[in-house]
């Protein structure tokens, strides 16, 4: 099974790629990975080609050292994917946010198109990682076909304004129609161990409603959000992140388990806590998390 506890995305920020000064802006944010976009936001035909250009500059003048760089590419019916894949497969970029993800052959037909274009180039296969895009009733519903059908996928992430569109909903105040999408989402994630990233938030003003969908989203199984401006990475980051007691509290928890098994014990109960294998997982993530949150703030010092 695919592993992808190593990449640290609490948070993933769109920004338009042909927009030098969002790009600027971007480099210095806190955010865990920058979400290059060439697709929707980029518009006329000859702005993408003004983005592509921009993304290699900046990435090979090392301005997002810190950041996870995934480009949103075109979408395979847009005639332009191939011209994003063979411009953007560089070093600094990480792997692609693949728009439009239907079903598992959408994903496999990028994960071919990859193979082939790193193999000409001489990269090692696998080198560029997939982020596929979940906007349609479709693609909740073949979710799961969609994490496993190449091993680059990392995460999937939820677009609903797409997908309410898609099903002829409405996007409630309350967001109870597109609850249950989410829920899926983060279930064929984690049941295919790939990052679930939950949708933007519309109202980039109104913290309180992006707060509201945060304890949502955690609750769900969420491990990141999908961004649209920087001043919600703050909260973000909060709430996607083992604070210090958190940490504590797992490390106490792998040193009584380990007093547990030296002991004969496969559970125990050690000052009113419950000690037993799903309680030992949990932790052990939590201080993975705090370990990639260590690494990545000794690269920004």
């Amino acid at each position: 099974m695919k592993n992808h506890s190593s990449y640290l995305m609490r948070s993933l920020m769109f920004v338009p790629a042909h927009n030098e000064r969002l790009m600027l802006s971007a480099a210095r944010s806190e955010a865990d990975v920058l979400l290059l976009d060439i697709e929707d936001s980029v518009l006329p035909r000859s702005n993408k080609i003004l983005a592509r250009q921009q993304v290699i500059d900046f990435v090979q003048a090392g301005k997002f050292g810190k950041h996870l760089v995934f480009p949103r590419v075109n979408d395979r019916e847009s005639g332009e994917l191939l011209k994003d894949l063979q411009a953007l497969t560089i070093p600094g970029v990480h792997g692609f946010m693949y728009p439009k993800s239907y079903t598992g052959q959408d994903v496999y037909f990028i994960d071919k198109l990859l193979d082939t274009i790193e193999y000409e180039k001489g990269l090692p296969i696998g080198s560029f990682k997939l982020i596929p895009l979940i906007e349609t009733a479709g693609a909740v519903l073949n979710a799961q076909d969609i994490c496993r059908a190449s091993k680059r996928v990392v995460a999937i992430a939820f677009g609903c304004e797409d997908f309410v569109t898609d099903l002829e909903g409405v996007h409630d105040a309350a967001g109870q129609s597109i609850f249950t999408a989410r829920a899926m989402i983060a279930m064929a994630a984690r049941a295919n161990n790939v990052v679930p990233v939950d949708t933007v938030h519309i109202k980039v003003h109104d913290l309180e409603d992006l707060e509201r969908n945060l304890v949502l989203a955690k609750n769900l199984g969420f491990e990141g959000m999908l961004v649209l401006h920087p001043k919600e990475l703050p909260l973000v980051h909060r709430y996607f992140s083992p604070d210090e007691q958190e940490i504590i509290s797992a490390r106490e928890m792998l040193d009584m388990a380990e007093a547990a098994a030296k002991s004969g014990k496969g559970v125990d109960v050690v000052d009113n806590k419950f000690i037993g294998p799903p309680m030992v997982v949990a932790a052990r993530k939590v201080l993975e998390k705090a370990r990639l949150m260590e690494l990545k703030n000794k690269a920004e010092a």
